[in-house]
């Protein structure tokens, strides 16, 4: 196929920067879809040791950044089901 390989890119050198970018992108997809499975919350990868863990993120603040509130000092609104 003519435009993906090695020697078209010699022949048409206009090609590099849309393969850099498409490269770029491809690598923040899995960068992103990686870090979604394994930061979020909502994600359980292991039940058996943490079957809720949820009830972690009571107490933790879970925004990003927040100039207006301090939530690491607020009580959540979650209701409590250990109890």
């Amino acid at each position: 196929m003519q435009g993906l390989g090695l020697q078209s890119l010699k022949k048409n050198p206009a090609l590099i920067p849309l393969y850099v970018c498409v490269g770029a992108g491809a690598i923040g997809a899995v960068y992103y879809m990686a870090r979604l499975a394994t930061r979020n919350p909502d994600v359980t990868w292991n039940r058996t040791s943490n079957p809720e863990p949820w009830q972690e993120y009571k107490e933790k603040q879970y925004k990003f950044y927040s100039p207006v509130r301090d939530y690491s000092k607020t009580k959540s609104a979650a209701p409590n089901f250990e109890e």
